[in-house]
Formats: structure tokens, sequence, C-alpha cells
């Protein structure tokens, strides 16, 4: 209602500073309407252009940080996965490395006795052929200085190499029975 008032008072040509002319709204309209129509032409779609690139740049940042952070995360895997192999085939490598020592050690020692029982045996065998040796050497001995104390006994000569080796000889066998009877 008081518009209405405001307006008739005007149209009687009373003056009201707070409504303007009427030349000056339109004016202001056609100002307007070419201020709007510039900015939503040609400053909107710069601006939604600007806002859209911001938009893309920071949705790609985001999904180029969340690819990275995803490929990172596979390479750790892999990487962890590599790691834990290489600790497994490390001690895969020590047990086998550790069960060759034993084997090798068991061999050196293998060979270690067979060598010790062949010196043992060869030293008895030596020793033995030594023995046999002196054996006979005394053997011989034994039958010449009879044979020598023989002849004194007798008086006469016992040169016959048969007659003498066949003394010799029973003499021994019957000095070795008696031995061994009374070694039993």
């Amino acid at each position: 209602m008081k518009l209405a008032a405001t307006l008739l008072a005007a149209e009687e040509g009373e003056f009201n500073p707070l409504l303007p002319h009427t030349y000056e709204l339109v004016v202001g309209i056609f100002s307007f309407l070419v201020v709007f129509f510039v900015v939503g032409r040609m400053l909107v779609p710069r601006i939604q252009k600007t806002l859209a690139e911001r938009t893309d740049a920071i949705e790609g940042g985001i999904k180029r940080a969340e690819e990275a952070q995803a490929e990172a995360q596979a390479l750790q895997r892999r990487y962890s996965e590599q790691l834990e192999e290489a600790r497994r085939d490390a001690a895969r490598l020590r047990e086998e490395a550790r069960e060759q020592a034993a084997q090798i050690k068991a061999e050196l020692r293998e060979e270690a006795q067979a060598e010790a029982r062949r010196l043992v045996e060869a030293a008895h065998a030596q020793i033995e052929a030594d023995r046999q040796a002196a054996f006979a050497q005394l053997r011989t001995e034994i039958g010449r200085l009879s044979t020598d104390l023989a002849g004194r006994i007798v008086g006469e000569s016992l040169e016959d190499e048969a007659r003498q080796s066949r003394i010799v000889d029973r003499f021994l066998d019957e000095l070795e029975s008696s031995n061994a009877q009374a070694v039993r």
C-alpha cells in the first residue's frame, strides 16, 4: 500500500528521492543486461574452464597419487617377497653347506681311518716279515753253532750238509714242541 501511495505521489509530481527516474531505470536495466551478457558470455566460460581445469588437476593429482601409492605398495610387497625368498635361499644354502661340511668331514675321517688301518696292517706285515727273517737267520745260526758244538763233543766233523740240516731241523722241531707244551 505504501508503494502504491508512493507511485501516486510520484505521478502527481512530487519528488521522491528514493525512487529513480524512468530513464535512469531504463539505462540501469540496459547496463545490467550488457554487463550480465558480457559476464555470462565471456567471463563465466573462462571461470568454468579454469575451475574445470583445476578440478581435473586436483582429481588427476589425487588419482596419480593413489596410483603411485598402489604401485609403491606393490613394489614393497614384491621387495618383501624377494627379501623373504632370499632369506629362505640363504638359509637353505647354509644348511646345504653344513651338510656338505659334515659329509666331507665324515669322508675325511673314514679315509684317515682306512689309511691308519692300512698303515697298521703294513706295519704288522713288516713286523711279521722281520720276525720270520730273524727266525730264519736265528735258526741258521743256531744250526751252525749246534753242529760246531756237536762236532766238538763227538769229536768228529759233521760237514755233510744234508746230515747237518736234518739234525738241526729235528733239534729245533723238538725244541718248538717242548715250548708249545710248556706254554699250554
